[in-house]
C-alpha cells in the first residue's frame, strides 16, 4: 500500500474536484481511495506515506503525439540548403536523421527523452517512429525502453513509401508484428497502433497493404493529416480529393484512428472525422515551428471532434503545449476570450479518453478503481485555488520542472525530483555517445 498525501488534490473528477489536505491511496497499480489525509492515514496505517508536504496531487499529464526518434537532432549541425516550405524540412532533416539510426541509436534516442518526461509529470505517452534501414524490432526497442523508465506507452512505426516498396512493406510487418505482441502481452501498459507518415507518401497500393494488415487487430492508425499545404495538394492532384477525404473514402478513419495536426482541412473533412469518431491531436508548438499554420481546432471542437494534445517532439513538456495551445488560438481568432475551455478540455479530459480507447483501465483522473498515474507538483500558488480556476493555475503558474514526484501504474519513477532505481547519467552518456556518432553519419 501507498498513501500519497498532506496535498491539495486536484482530482480531475468533477464530482469531487478538489480536496485541501487531501490523499490518495493505492494498491498495486489501481487506486482505491481519495479523500482526507487525516482520515485515510488512519484507515491504512500500514501504508508506505508519501508527505506531499502542501504540493498540489495530481494525475500524471498524457502526451497524444511524440516523436522520441528526433531526440538526437537537438543541437546538431545541418548542412542542408535552407528550407523554404515545410517539404525541405522533412527531406533536410527528418528524412536525412531517420535514414542513419541503428537500433541502438532508436534505445537511446527513445530512453533520453523518457527520462525528461518523467522529469515534467508525462506518465503516458503515445509514439510516432521512423529509421528506415533498422525497421526490424524498431517498436521492440522502444518498447524496451519504455520498460525500462516505467512509462505508459502506446508506439507505432511510421510506414511510407519515400524509401521504396521494400522498406514501405518492413514498416508494415513491424507494426502489425508488434500490434500483435501488445493484444497477446494484454496490458495497459504497452499498447500498438498502425503508423503512416503522411497522404503524400502512401501510395493506394501501399496503402491497401497496410488495410489488409491491420484488419482484424483491433487498433486505429496514427498518421500526419493535412500538416503542410504540400499535404493537401498532393492529394488532390493525385486522388481528386482532401486528405481526409481519402482517408474516409479507403476506410483508414475510425474511433481508434488518430489523425494528427489537421491544419489544411475543409468543413466537410470535419464532418467525416465527426462521422468516424476520429481522433484529432493538436500540436501547436511545432505547427508555429515548422510555419505550416495553426490547426482550426475551435471550429472542430464546436463540431464535437474528439481532440487531443500533443508535442510532436517540440519539447516533452505539456504544459509548454498547454500555454502556446491558448495564446496562439488567440493571436489567430483575434480573440482574448477564446481557448479558456477547449485547450484544458483537450489535455485534461480527452488525452484522458483517447487512452482510454486503447487500454481497459481509467487514467488521467484520480478516483477509486483508476490507474494510479500520479504526480506531485511543487507549486506554492499566491492567490487561492479552488475548482473554479484550477485551469487559470495551471496555465500561469505551472511548468513541467514544477513535478518533484513521478508515480506510473502504482510504481513511483521519481520523488523528490530525483530517479528511482534508474541511473540517469549513465543513460545520458552513452546517448550522447550515440548523438555524436549519428551526427558524423547524418
Amino acid at each position: 500500500m501507498l498513501l500519497i498525501g498532506n496535498g491539495k488534490v486536484i482530482t480531475r473528477d468533477n464530482s469531487r474536484p478538489i480536496i485541501d489536505n487531501g490523499c490518495v491511496a493505492v494498491d498495486g497499480n489501481k487506486i482505491v481511495e481519495v479523500g482526507s489525509t487525516n482520515e485515510l492515514r488512519v484507515k491504512y496505517n500500514t501504508a508506505r506515506f508519501i508527505d506531499a508536504k502542501g504540493k498540489i496531487i495530481m494525475p500524471g499529464f498524457i502526451n497524444t503525439h511524440m516523436h522520441y526518434y528526433s531526440t538526437f537532432a537537438r543541437g546538431m549541425a545541418n548542412d542542408s540548403p535552407p528550407a523554404m516550405n515545410f517539404t525541405d524540412i522533412l527531406k533536410g532533416l527528418w528524412w536525412r536523421l531517420d535514414k542513419v539510426l541503428t537500433l541502438e541509436d532508436v534505445y537511446y534516442s527513445a530512453i533520453m527523452p523518457m527520462i525528461d518526461e518523467i522529469k515534467n509529470g508525462v506518465t503516458t505517452a503515445f509514439d510516432h517512429h521512423a529509421s528506415p534501414y533498422a525497421i526490424k524490432g524498431s517498436l521492440f526497442k522502444i518498447a524496451e525502453a519504455a520498460e525500462h523508465i516505467g512509462i505508459r506507452s502506446n508506439l507505432c512505426y511510421e510506414t511510407s513509401d519515400r524509401d521504396g516498396e521494400k522498406i514501405a512493406e518492413e514498416g508494415i510487418a513491424e507494426n502489425a508484428e508488434f500490434i500483435k505482441y501488445c493484444n497477446s502481452k494484454n496490458d495497459d501498459m504497452m499498447k500498438g497502433m498502425f503508423g503512416l507518415h503522411a497522404s503524400m507518401t502512401i501510395s493506394d497500393k501501399t496503402l491497401d497493404k497496410c488495410l489488409n494488415a491491420i484488419s482484424g487487430l483491433n487498433t486505429g492508425f496514427h498518421v500526419h493529416c493535412a500538416e503542410g499545404m504540400e499535404d493537401v495538394e498532393d492529394s488532390k492532384s493525385k486522388y481528386g480529393k482532401g486528405v481526409i477525404e481519402r482517408w474516409y473514402d479507403a476506410g483508414v478513419l475510425s474511433d481508434k484512428t488518430i489523425a494528427v495536426h489537421c491544419v489544411h482541412i475543409s468543413d466537410r473533412e470535419m464532418d467525416m472525422l465527426k462521422e468516424k469518431n476520429t481522433i484529432v491531436v493538436h500540436n501547436p508548438e511545432s505547427n508555429m515551428g515548422n510555419a505550416v499554420g495553426t490547426s482550426p481546432i475551435l471550429k472542430m471542437f464546436k463540431k464535437g471532434i474528439l481532440l487531443g494534445l500533443g508535442t510532436d517532439a517540440y519539447t516533452n513538456d505539456m504544459m509548454e503545449s498547454y500555454k502556446v495551445a491558448n495564446a496562439v488560438q488567440k493571436l489567430v481568432n483575434n480573440d482574448s476570450k477564446v481557448a479558456w475551455g477547449e485547450v484544458p478540455a483537450m489535455l485534461f479530459e480527452n488525452n484522458r479518453e483517447i487512452t482510454e480507447r486503447f487500454i481497459k483501465g481509467q487514467t488521467g483522473i484520480l478516483k477509486e478503481g483508476a490507474l494510479a498515474d500520479i504526480i506531485l507538483v511543487d507549486y506554492n500558488p499566491p492567490t487561492p485555488i479552488n475548482e473554479n480556476n484550477i485551469n487559470s493555475h495551471m496555465v500561469f503558474g505551472i511548468i513541467g520542472r514544477n513535478v518533484d514526484t513521478t508515480i506510473i501504474n502504482g510504481k513511483v519513477i521519481m520523488e523528490g525530483r530525483k530517479l528511482v532505481n534508474i541511473d540517469e547519467e549513465e543513460i545520458m552518456t552513452k546517448g550522447r555517445e550515440h548523438a555524436a556518432d549519428v551526427w558524423k553519419r547524418f
